[in-house]
């Protein structure tokens, strides 16, 4: 019955003590955390690593939630700082493009590619695969407007830039994501000829 509450009920449950209750709210936004986190790191065990820390973080810091603004907002928030962290530590720890992990790694990419022919032609397939092909910013600016269907000034707030920059930044990252859906498709035109 907890589902029906809203985050705010649901985090002064929390805040009294009922510890369910955040079961409930991680339940609710793992999914998008985790669709987040992915879009940052781009490696499906980093990102269940960042997602995990980010409700780890979450809930240690429940207290400084001050509902002023949506919990999503401050919940993404949360993960778009903790992704970041994570990636520079990973730029200090790179590893040699020639290690045998790396091509393991490769292969099972790519092999996961091909498991689902029909899913492959899909739009949802051709659209999160030119998302993978952006940048780290535009690919959060994009999901965060519409796969997390937050408002300019909730992006805003969420990487703590200014409304304009978000609109400019949005714009931008359409401009991409559309060239990397031409040049994508066009590849697969060619490949049906």
């Amino acid at each position: 019955m907890q589902s029906k509450l809203t985050d705010i009920e649901l985090i002064t449950k929390i805040m009294a003590g009922d510890q369910s209750a955040y079961a409930d709210l991680v339940k609710r936004h793992q999914r998008f955390v985790f669709t987040l986190a992915l879009r940052f790191t781009k490696n499906r065990e980093d990102a269940e690593e960042v997602a995990q820390d980010c409700f780890i973080k979450a809930y240690r810091s429940l207290h400084s939630f001050k509902k002023e603004s949506k919990f999503s907002t401050w919940l993404y928030t949360i993960v778009y700082t903790t992704a970041m962290t994570s990636l520079r530590k990973k730029r200090l720890d790179t590893a040699s493009i020639d290690d045998e992990g790396t091509h393991i790694q490769l292969a099972q990419v790519s092999s996961g590619y091909e498991v689902n022919n029909a899913e492959n032609r899909s739009r949802s397939f051709y659209l999160n695969q030119a998302i993978e092909q952006l940048s780290g910013d535009d690919a959060a600016i994009i999901t965060l407007f519409y796969k997390g269907e937050q408002s300019i000034e909730e992006i805003a707030q969420t990487l703590n830039i200014e409304t304009n920059s978000v609109k400019v930044r949005l714009f931008r990252a359409r401009q991409r994501l559309k060239e990397k859906l031409e040049r994508n498709l066009k590849h697969e035109v060619k490949e049906l000829i």
